[in-house]
This record gives C-alpha cells, sequence and structure tokens, in this order.
C-alpha cells in the first residue's frame, strides 16, 4: 500500500506540524514572497534569507512602500513571559516595517494569554511593562506607534462584539476545532486588533501587514473574511501578511516550549547561563570530528545554524559561508557553538543594557496607552 502523503498542521492554539513550507502554498493558499524578494526597496535579513517565506496580498503593502504613502503595521504578543527567540523574530519585524514608514500597532495580547494560558490580567500587566521594554530596546519607536492592552483597548471589544453577529459556532469550529469559548472569544478580539489601525480614529481605511509565524494564519484567513464581510459598515481593507518559519528549539524538538528550560532561551537570561544551553544543544553534526570533517554536516536540522540564520549574523555571505563549511566538513560543531556563545553574550549583555534604561518610559507607555 502506498504511504499517504501527511498534511501540515497549523493550529495557533495547539500544534503546530510543518515538514515542508513550500506545500503551505497548495493546502492553504499562502502565497510565495519569493517572486516579490527583487521589488522590495530594502528587504530584511529575514527576507533575503527565506525565513520570511509566504504573504497574502503583501503587494498593496510593497506599493505603499514604494509610493510612501499610508500604511500599517500590526501584531501583537502574548505576555507570558520574558522574550524569548520566537517574540524576538516578531517584534524584529514589527520594527523593520515601522522603520520603512509604517505606523506601528503592538497589541499586549492579555485576553489570549488569559484564555490560552490562565495568566491574570494582573500578571500581564507585570510582564507586559517587561516586554514593552524589550521593543523600546530593540528600536520601536513609540512616536509613531501605539501600544495597548487588549483588556483595556475599548475599540477592539467592540469590533469583536460586532462581528460576533456575523459567525456561526459552525465555522469556528471549522477554522479553529473544537475549543472552549473563550478561545473562540479571543480569536474575536484579535480580528479587532488586526483591523484597528484601520478605524477613523487611526485615519481610517489603510493597507495594513501583519506580520506572523505561520502558525497564526487561521487568525488571519478569519480576519479577511470578516474584512470583507463587514466593509459595508466599515470601508475595511483585507489585512495583508507575511509569515515567518518557526525556529528550531535548542534540543532538536520542533518547537521550543516552556517545559523545557534547555529548549530555548530569554533575552533576560545571563549569558552565563545561555552559555550552557548552547553548549547543550542538539546540533546536525556527526558523531565523532573524523566522520564530521570527512561527510561534513547537516545544517538543515541543526538549531545552532538556525540561530545564526535567524538573529545572530548581519552579513548573509557569512551565514552561506557557515552553511557550506557545515556541509563540507570545514568545521565542527563545537567551534561553531564557541562563536555563537561569544556572539549571543555580546547581544544579550548590550540589549540588558538599553532594556534598564526602557523600563520607567514602558511604564509609562502601558499606564497612559
Amino acid at each position: 500500500m502506498a504511504d499517504v502523503e501527511k498534511k501540515s498542521l497549523i493550529d495557533p492554539f495547539g500544534m503546530t506540524l510543518i515538514e515542508d513550507y513550500e506545500k503551505l502554498f497548495a493546502e492553504f493558499g499562502i502565497q510565495s514572497f519569493k517572486p516579490l524578494l527583487s521589488q522590495m526597496p530594502n528587504p530584511s535579513a529575514a527576507m533575503r534569507r527565506g525565513i520570511i517565506f509566504g504573504h497574502r496580498d503583501f503587494e498593496r503593502i510593497l506599493e505603499a512602500m514604494k509610493k510612501h504613502s499610508e500604511f500599517a503595521v500590526m501584531s501583537g504578543i502574548k505576555p507570558t513571559g520574558e522574550f524569548h527567540l520566537g517574540t524576538l523574530m516578531t517584534a524584529r519585524e514589527i520594527i523593520y516595517f515601522q522603520q520603512q514608514g509604517a505606523i506601528a500597532f503592538y497589541c499586549i495580547a492579555d485576553i489570549e494569554a488569559y484564555e490560552d494560558n490562565g495568566i491574570s490580567f494582573e500578571e500581564s500587566k507585570k510582564i507586559a511593562v517587561n516586554n514593552i521594554a524589550d521593543m523600546l530596546a530593540l528600536g520601536f519607536d513609540p512616536k509613531r506607534g501605539y501600544v495597548y492592552c487588549q483588556s483595556r483597548e475599548e475599540r477592539v471589544k467592540d469590533l469583536a462584539i460586532a462581528f460576533s453577529r456575523g459567525v456561526t459556532l459552525a465555522t469556528m469550529k471549522a477554522i479553529y476545532g473544537e475549543r472552549h469559548m473563550g478561545l473562540y472569544l479571543s480569536a474575536l478580539i484579535q480580528a479587532g486588533d488586526i483591523l484597528l489601525p484601520q478605524l477613523e480614529e487611526f485615519g481610517g481605511p489603510k493597507p495594513t501587514v501583519v506580520p506572523v509565524g505561520v502558525d497564526q494564519d487561521p487568525h488571519i484567513r478569519f480576519t479577511r473574511d470578516l474584512a470583507t464581510r463587514f466593509y459595508g459598515k466599515y470601508g475595511f481593507i483585507p489585512p495583508s501578511s507575511t509569515y515567518h518559519k518557526l525556529i528550531k528549539a535548542l534540543d532538536g524538538s520542533y518547537k521550543m516550549s516552556k517545559r523545557e528550560p534547555m529548549s530555548y532561551f530569554t533575552l533576560d537570561e545571563e549569558p552565563e547561563v545561555i552559555a550552557k544551553k548552547i553548549f547543550y544543544a542538539f546540533t546536525g553534526g556527526r558523531p565523532t570530528a573524523e566522520e564530521q570533517r570527512k561527510i561534513g554536516g547537516n545544517p538543515e536540522i541543526c538549531p545552532i545554524y538556525d540561530l545564526y540564520l535567524f538573529h545572530f549574523s548581519e552579513d548573509d555571505k557569512d551565514v552561506i559561508d557557515l552553511y557550506n563549511n557545515c556541509k563540507c566538513g570545514n568545521i565542527l560543531c563545537g567551534e561553531d557553538k564557541a562563536r555563537l556563545t561569544e556572539i549571543v553574550a555580546k547581544f544579550v549583555k548590550e540589549h540588558q543594557r538599553k532594556k534598564s534604561r526602557c523600563i520607567d518610559k514602558a511604564r509609562e507607555i502601558l499606564e497612559m496607552g
């Protein structure tokens, strides 16, 4: 009997499993970002390296960038803890589009954190101060941005209430599966988040890009449908999106997990702790140095290579050289880890220094909105 081809699994509230990102184009209608790359005025490293691999209707954002016309970037991060390598990816994408001229909307997704993770609003508020300070340290400009908590933004909740009249339980089950009502509510709230930049208070309908991991695509599809349904009332333009790949966990598993502390590190951890995690991380290397030099390593499955590719190498040529040196056996995993440890330690120390200066401003932003 022939093997049954495995389908990709995308679930924003649970397990996401993707064996081949290119299959998502046919399975979910995501468009390839690669054909647009040559048209980008100033592509980010994530775009150039194929980390941002897909999109929905990004052409209208590209047009706005070329014409220097108004557009917005909107995304959010759940306040579930310190910034880790996944949240760093989203943060950098928000900041990238802001630097390209977008008005930036950064949502502290405290309702989702409550419904999905059981984190109280009081605890979310404490974590959010830390997260906002991270954003500021990374380069977020509050003068060209709007930072808010879902639970305190009445316009988002009003949109969710309006949208709820146009959605059936059968629709929610078809998109998200069987869930408790709180997660369905969270999805409606997130649709309000995504379309918030297009309200009259923020200048009215405009192209809006939502940079997210591909596991969040169900929210994008849901919101694009709502934007079309409620066009007559609000004049919404269906939001555009970009999708980035998911970075591998340090222990070699598919996704980082707080249940496995050695699978990830945060930007708040001491460099010595991070160094230990990198030292014990899984690699794509061979069992022995002799074998590595003879047949080469496998960077495609290596979390250490991913760290360079996603975050810790500014020069594209350096990433290409590292890939080739690994494949040819010109570099051993121990050497690679030692080099990476120095780079990460330098980055983390500098980030923590900048962040310490941003805490008071972060508290002010959280209180004032």
